[in-house]
């Protein structure tokens, strides 16, 4: 949670699309965004990756369906890190 005003935030913990060659994690998401509105933000992008994934397999376009994973990876670390934010019930 953000000190300030107990806002739970994102702690920046979560790694996603890996490198070449050991492995190594290329993104992470920033500590101290807002839950809620990484939340919300994910939920922008999996809409998008819905639209993707339909279009690239009804007008054979294999880009958008790598495009569509690649959000999609983003997508889940941001849900990620925002649960790893949250307080824990009681």
């Amino acid at each position: 949670m953000s000190p300030a005003d107990s806002t739970p935030v994102t702690l920046g913990q979560t790694t996603f699309l890996q490198g070449e060659p050991q492995g190594q994690p290329l993104f992470r998401i920033e500590p101290g965004i807002p839950c809620q509105h990484a939340r919300e933000q994910a939920s922008e992008i999996l809409g998008c990756v819905c639209d993707l994934m339909l279009s690239g397999i009804m007008d054979s376009k294999p880009q958008w369906l790598w495009s569509a994973y690649y959000l999609n990876t983003l997508a889940k670390a941001l849900l990620d890190d925002a649960e790893k934010g949250m307080p824990s019930p009681l």
